[in-house]
């Protein structure tokens, strides 16, 4: 049992139960600096056991992680990553102590494999088979694989500024992804509302504690891996702040648990096109301004920080640390210079900590003698363009520029949104058929739809599509319109999904009484004109849509 025993605010003390996924706020004082606790004392004598017959992952650390039984789930493995000594990088600039933790050894080649891991056990565990989560394009990559191997239905909302390749990775890993013509603030945004209006689960990052809990697990490795010392700086790039604000949390259980003498200061580092926190921290305020992104590096492009700067600016002032920008150009030039030195190729945002790191150093802020961590994530891109075709993403359009959207453009957009995001499943040997049905359907709405040629496909289909509703034929090779629908009903995934029957025969009472109570209509081909039978669809459609929006 690893449950949480309690939640406390940092703010004002208050105690309150842990529940799954609500949002962690203090129901005292409404701060979202709330942290959970847990049973130290027996996870103490654990580790000066030397935590024995444990996976070399983040799951080594089960017993501080927020899961009822993590020895019951199929776990998603990540973390147990390495930390490699600088052999070239960090000693030309004459620093003898630095130490990398390679994130990019995680399954989706970043640190965010940690939030994705936790956060998609938890929903597992807890019975969640549908989610969203609004990203600048790691997250939603490592969250679309953990979901895959969950059997997880996943909406992904990206800003369309982010690097295609991250949308198309995503789409791989069989996420419906959203492109949103817009800041990543939008994105959030109408990611949020999306998610009301479906009654979905919306993955809240730093403010989620299975994925601020996550992160922790990097502070645990990196003292273990440094025979149990820790550094004296830790460096990370940020975009919303949620990765240093989940290690600190791991910095400061070893430290209340007497395992390490000290926390490490923390550098936080930004582009200097996107950086509200660097702002605020030079100017000594507590509370970071928004901004207007400006940068090249569109995954550290959080441009409304929120609660998570002042949370991050307390660390700072509680245990030292700095905050410092770097332009892209030094970005791009520390890029460079890491895969010449050290033989690693990373992406933008995990250079720009390489460069801040070399800005410290100038600076003399980083001694030439005091251990040093960064955090190295990302990796360069993959090539998904050539095995997805194009029809990977939505478009929604907010703003031409990075401004704000008027409210009625969101509103207008949510409403499109609804109309592209549901989808049809045909299921119908009979190509001409479906073909006429799809033309009608997409004639009318915005509709995604997909066509499966026999029963089998049609399963396999609705199992990875979750289809708001299913038209099928009854008369298929293989497995008939009748077993799909038992299929549908026996599978938790699917068994809510509304189902119409279309047959060419007439059929007996016996099968009338076989699909009754199973599917919405049953329709006689040929007994409505065609327009008709999909102004049925979309009635039953619309019906559904309105009930579960009741709910």
């Amino acid at each position: 049992m690893a449950t949480p025993t309690t939640l406390e605010c940092n703010l004002c003390g208050h105690r309150q139960a842990y529940i799954p996924f609500r949002p962690a706020v203090c129901e005292q004082c409404e701060s979202q600096w709330v942290e959970a606790h847990y049973d130290y004392d027996s996870f103490k004598r654990e580790i000066l056991r030397g935590i024995p017959n444990r996976p070399n992952n983040l799951w080594r650390f089960q017993d501080v992680l927020p899961l009822n039984d993590p020895s019951a789930l199929d776990l998603y493995p990540a973390g147990g990553t390495p930390l490699w000594h600088s052999n070239r990088f960090a000693p030309d600039l004459g620093h003898g102590s630095v130490y990398i933790k390679d994130e990019r050894y995680g399954p989706t080649s970043s640190f965010k494999d940690r939030q994705a891991a936790v956060a998609v056990a938890a929903m597992n565990e807890n019975g969640i088979r549908e989610a969203v989560i609004a990203s600048t394009g790691n997250a939603a990559v490592a969250y679309a694989a953990a979901c895959a191997r969950a059997g997880i239905k996943l909406w992904v909302f990206m800003t369309s500024l982010v690097p295609q390749e991250k949308l198309r990775e995503a789409a791989l890993f069989g996420a419906e992804v959203i492109r949103v013509s817009g800041n990543y603030d939008q994105t959030k945004q109408i990611a949020s509302q999306f998610a009301q209006r479906k009654n979905l689960l919306l993955d809240r990052g730093a403010s989620s504690i299975p994925a601020k809990e996550s992160m922790k697990t990097i502070a645990y490795e990196i003292v273990e891996q440094l025979g149990w010392r820790a550094p004296d700086w830790y460096i990370q790039a940020v975009s919303g702040g949620l990765g240093p604000l989940g290690v600190y949390q791991g910095f400061k259980e070893l430290f209340n648990m007497g395992l390490i003498p000290k926390v490490p200061k923390l550098a936080i580092i930004q582009s200097e096109g996107c950086a509200p926190m660097v702002n605020a921290f030079k100017a000594g305020k507590d509370i970071a301004e928004p901004v207007v992104p400006d940068t090249h590096i569109i995954i550290l492009s959080t441009g409304d920080p929120g609660k998570a700067y002042t949370y991050l600016w307390n660390l700072t002032q509680t245990y030292g640390g700095v905050m410092e920008s770097v332009s892209d150009l030094d970005a791009y030039s520390a890029m460079r210079a890491l895969a010449k030195s050290e033989g690693m190729a990373v992406e933008p945002a995990t250079s720009v900590a390489f460069a801040g790191f070399k800005k410290l150093s100038a600076q003399g802020v980083i001694g030439k003698n005091e251990l040093t961590v960064i955090n190295c994530t990302g990796h360069t891109f993959p090539v998904e363009k050539h095995v997805i075709g194009d029809q990977w993403a939505v478009d929604v359009y907010l703003s031409k520029d990075q401004s704000p959207a008027p409210r009625e453009g969101l509103q207008a957009a949510l409403e499109n949104l609804d109309e592209k995001t549901t989808s049809v499943l045909l299921v119908d040997d009979n190509s001409d058929d479906a073909l006429l049905i799809r033309r009608l359907l997409e004639g009318r709405k915005n509709y995604r739809v997909y066509h499966a040629k026999d029963g089998w496909e049609g399963l396999s289909i609705a199992r990875q599509k979750l289809p708001d509703l299913i038209v099928s034929d009854l008369t298929m090779p293989g497995i008939d319109g009748f077993g799909l629908v038992e299929e549908l009903k026996l599978d938790p995934r699917t068994k809510d999904i509304p189902v119409v029957v279309v047959s060419a025969k007439d059929i007996t009472i016996e099968e009338r009484n076989r699909l009754n109570g199973h599917i919405e209509a049953l329709y006689q081909k040929g007994s409505l004109p065609t327009r008709k039978f999909v102004d049925k669809v979309i009635n039953v459609i619309e019906d559904k849509t309105d009930e579960k929006s009741a709910h």
